[in-house]
């Protein structure tokens, strides 16, 4: 699939100056999209990523601020990034601590940027979407929005959410557009564990267990909860957000696909 489908869309992908949202916008890009760029990172980190989202083959690639954490922002992000096509909710973050401990403050942050974000994107961009007959939005959840896990109240608390928000919206927009335009889709993929710099520190220090052997490392931390005992790579989750994109997966709606090695198959 490395055909230029999305000449002529844009696409804007949140958080996507690094990880997954970055595979996300290189992949989007080499599809001929027209790319938005956006999250945190040195002016030097948002050059790369701009740059390299405009090698992998973009039509174009930009990066609009805007702060996910406050719903003012998050107009000033929308109307900036003009008539979308394509709407990837990528950006999150996460804070661990039991659920009597967690500060309030972080279950606000985390539950602002996490989830009410996603309902603030999804409310400015899906009535042009369906005045044109063509939009798709992919929400980057997380296999936490379909299991729990401890010390995550609000982590999972906010996926979930993610999930049963992106069904509402998948029913109220499904009837629009057509199958020769492709229709509007509302679907969440939720990874398990994916390799992530964000994620190395936990490989390291399994792999000291076992003589530094990164691989005996990630087995050792995915055997907890990944039966596949191998990680997802940030450009899988970008060929899935694509092949979403495409137009025969117009009936493909609601969905919440686990990428997760079998960890919610049980």
């Amino acid at each position: 699939m490395s055909d230029r489908f999305l000449a002529g869309r844009t696409a804007l992908v949140t958080g996507s100056t690094s990880g997954i949202g970055l595979a996300v916008a290189k992949t989007l890009g080499a599809a001929g999209a027209h790319v938005i760029v956006h999250g945190l990172g040195s002016a030097d980190e948002i050059a790369q990523a701009e740059q390299s989202v405009r090698e992998a083959g973009a039509a174009s690639a930009r990066f609009l601020p805007g702060n996910l954490a406050d719903p003012m922002a998050i107009d000033t992000l929308m109307r900036e990034a003009g008539a979308l096509d394509i709407l990837v909710n990528n950006a999150g973050i996460q804070h661990t601590a039991p659920l009597a401990e967690m500060p309030a403050a972080q279950w606000d942050r985390i539950l602002a940027i996490n989830l009410s974000a996603v309902f603030h994107t999804m409310r400015l961009a899906l009535p042009g979407m369906a005045q044109r007959g063509f939009g798709r939005v992919v929400n980057i959840a997380s296999v936490h929005g379909l299991v729990a896990s401890v010390n995550k109240a609000p982590y999972v608390a906010a996926k979930h959410g993610v999930v049963g928000l992106s069904k509402v919206a998948a029913l109220e927009y499904a009837a629009q557009g057509d199958r020769n335009g492709g229709g509007i889709t509302v679907n969440c993929v939720c990874p398990g564990f994916v390799e992530t710099a964000l994620i190395e520190p936990q490989i390291q220090a399994r792999a000291m267990n076992h003589g530094g052997d990164r691989e005996a490392g990630i087995r050792d931390l995915l055997g907890e909860k990944q039966p596949s005992l191998r990680m997802t790579l940030p450009e899988e989750i970008g060929a899935l957000a694509l092949w979403l994109c495409r137009r025969e997966a117009h009936n493909l709606n609601g969905a919440a696909i686990p990428v997760d090695g079998g960890w919610t198959a049980a």
